[in-house]
This record gives structure tokens, C-alpha cells and sequence, in this order.
């Protein structure tokens, strides 16, 4: 499953880049350079906040970007694909197996949906990023309810669910949140950089919940059980910049945690027992890497919203394959193929032959 959130590209040290199809698609392979940096964890905390911090300058409005902008994508307990339309105000489902697409309206006008994932009561939660709250739709009535979030203009961005059955999400605003689908309460956490903008977030496999600083150019874990953050530093890895932009962020079949730096152009891997980090250049230049997921092949998959492609690397020899395809956010779906969103659309590509299908969404 992908975590993946449209704030991520909005973030201090992003750029946003248009995501548009390429008519072909070609297959590279490329063994990449190789480097491991064992690193100490910085801090260690067990804050839970209860402060209302002041509206950020860096704030999000979805209403101010064009287009449709669909972009995180995971699949449902009913089988289907699901995301969300940040413009569109909606979160729609495909089905795999008739290609339909249905579109729910959310409640609150403006809301600017974002993150989705699949909870372990059956709903599909997401979070609202102009809305300010957590929201979770019935797959199958398709009645969404609508939390708050206790902390003004928190920005929730990635979600995820734990194995304690709870949602995980992120707060750009400098905190992670917790919200328990059996009691509806929602507890947050202080990063320990105010200003490190987490974004997206995954189940690691200690149990632990990892999740990206995109401005702080760190990889994070908060103990579900004790609420400690412990984070790790990027700026140590062997490239030609400070500014690192961790985005995506992947559980690997390896069981190590994969993620992407976008701005240093590398595809990160962390060991969830030692801290070492190794990381792994991209073919081309500026390619941007953005979300990664796990696939049905045994490799990560991973999109790049500069360079306009689909890449998967794999965890055993570091190689990775590009396909001539835009996308933005990517999952893997029931039917095992690779399904990413674009900016007006869904697509879906056949992990073994690279074939790819096209459809077209939206209001």
C-alpha cells in the first residue's frame, strides 16, 4: 500500500510539476551507486499535545490548483481501488473488474480530500486537509462521517492503519494523529521539529508506525503503544545537497522501510532494526521521485512527477526499470497489477509484461 499525499508536493521544499502521459514506453534497466550510512537516532519523545499552534504561511488550498488532482490511491476490503479528488471534492472507487467509477461528495464543501486508507472496521478513512478532519466512507452504503481535529489548521495529510486496529495520520503542522475507529477520539503527538512537515506515513514491520519529515529531511517512527518519535537524519547521505525531500514512504518485502527523496534524486531504503540507510540513484537526473508502494512482484514500485514515469527497484540488486508512463500516486490492486492516479485519470500497469491501461476520470 501507498502513502501518498498531494500536500507532499506543496511542501516547503517541493515544486510542483505537471503530471502528463507519455505516449510510449520503454523498459531500462540500471544498476545504481550504492552507499550505507549507519545513523544514531536524534530524539526520543512522549509529548502529547494539547496547544493550538498559529495558522502556518505554507497552508495548502486546493481550490487555487487547476485540475482534478487525483493522487493517493490504495485498495478497499471490497474489492475496489479508491482515492481522492482533492478539486473534485470527491472519493471515488474503480472497479478492477467492470472498470466503473463512482464518486461520493464529501460533506464539507472544500474539504480538499487526500490521503485514504483502508481501516480495520471495514470504512475507507481519509483525511481533508482544507476540511480540517478525519472522514471515513462505507464502501458499502457510501455514507461518510466527518471527525474533527482537535488542533486548528493541522493539515492532515498521509493515513494509515495500524495493526492496534487504529488510524495513523500525519499533520503537516508539525504532528502525527491518532484517531480509534471503535471510540472516534483522536489523540496527537509533537514532532520534535516544529517545522519538519510530516506527510506520508506506513505500518513498519517492529510495529512502529514510520513516516516522512519532507522539510525536515528525516525518516521518523512513533511507537504506537508509548507515543515516542524517534527520527533519523538524511542529511549524512553521500549527495551534492541539503535539501533532501523525503515523500513516499513503503514497507518492502525485505523488510526494510523503502521511501523517496525527491529534490536529492534518490530512491532510500532504512533497516528498522539498525537505523542504516541506503539509498540508491535515480537513472535520470531530475526525476523527482514521489510515492512508492510495495508490489505483487516482489519489487517497490514508485512514481516520478519530474521525469514522467513508472519505476520499480528491486529490494535484492538495487536495479530499476523505468516505463514511459506519468503518475502520481500507485498502489497495487486485488488483481495484482500496479494502479496509479494521474492528474485526470486512473491507469494501471501489468507488473510482468508492462502493458498498460488507461482510464479516464473526472467531475
Amino acid at each position: 500500500m501507498v502513502i501518498l499525499s498531494l500536500s507532499s508536493l506543496v511542501a516547503g521544499c517541493g515544486k510542483i510539476t505537471a503530471i502528463t502521459t507519455a505516449l510510449a514506453r520503454i523498459t531500462t534497466s540500471t544498476t545504481v551507486t550504492r552507499s550505507i550510512t549507519a545513523l544514531s537516532p536524534t530524539t526520543s519523545i512522549t509529548t502529547i499535545s494539547t496547544s493550538l499552534p498559529p495558522f502556518p504561511e505554507s497552508s495548502i488550498t486546493f481550490d487555487s490548483l487547476e485540475g482534478t488532482y487525483m493522487f493517493p490511491i490504495v485498495s478497499g476490503p471490497d474489492g475496489n481501488l479508491w482515492f481522492t479528488e482533492a478539486n473534485g471534492n470527491t472519493i471515488d472507487k474503480i472497479s478492477p473488474k467492470t472498470d466503473e467509477i463512482t464518486s461520493y461528495n464529501v460533506p464539507t464543501e472544500s474539504a480538499g480530500p487526500n490521503g485514504i486508507a483502508a481501516g480495520s472496521d471495514g470504512n475507507m478513512w481519509f483525511t481533508e486537509t482544507n476540511g480540517n478532519k478525519i472522514g471515513k466512507i462505507s464502501p458499502t452504503t457510501g455514507v461518510i462521517t466527518e471527525y474533527d481535529i482537535p488542533t486548528d489548521y493541522a493539515q492532515p495529510d498521509g493515513i494509515v492503519a495500524s495493526p492496534d486496529g487504529n488510524l495513523w495520520f500525519t499533520e503537516t503542522i508539525g504532528k502525527i494523529g491518532e484517531i480509534s475507529p471503535a471510540t472516534d477520539n483522536i489523540i496527537e503527538y509533537n514532532i520534535p521539529n516544529n517545522g519538519g512537515f510530516p506527510t506520508n506515513i506506513v505500518a513498519g514491520p517492529d510495529g512502529n508506525m514510520w513516516f516522512t519529515e519532507t522539510n525536515g529531511n528525516k525518516i521518523s517512527k512513533i511507537s504506537p503503544s508509548t507515543g515516542d518519535i524517534t527520527e533519523y537524519n538524511l542529511n549524512n547521505n553521500t549527495n551534492s545537497t541539503n535539501i533532501i525531500c523525503p515523500i513516499g514512504i513503503a514497507t518492502g518485502p525485505d523488510g526494510n522501510l523503502w521511501f523517496t527523496e525527491s529534490v536529492a534524486n534518490y530512491i532510500g531504503q532504512i533497516s528498522p532494526t539498525t537505523g542504516n540507510i541506503t539509498t540508491y540513484d535515480m537513472p535520470d537526473n531530475d526525476a523527482y521521485p514521489f510515492a512508492i508502494t510495495d508490489g505483487s512482484d516482489g519489487n517497490l514500485w514508485f512514481t516520478e512527477s519530474a521525469g514522467h514515469k513508472i519505476g520499480k527497484i528491486s529490494p535484492q540488486t538495487g536495479d530499476i526499470t523505468e516505463y514511459n508512463v506519468a503518475g502520481a500516486g500507485i498502489t497495487v490492486g486485488p488483481d495484482d497489477f500496479m494502479w496509479f492516479t494521474q492528474a485526470d485519470g486512473v491507469d494501471k500497469i501489468n507488473p510482468l509484461t508492462g502493458a498498460i491501461t488507461d482510464y479516464n476520470v473526472g467531475n
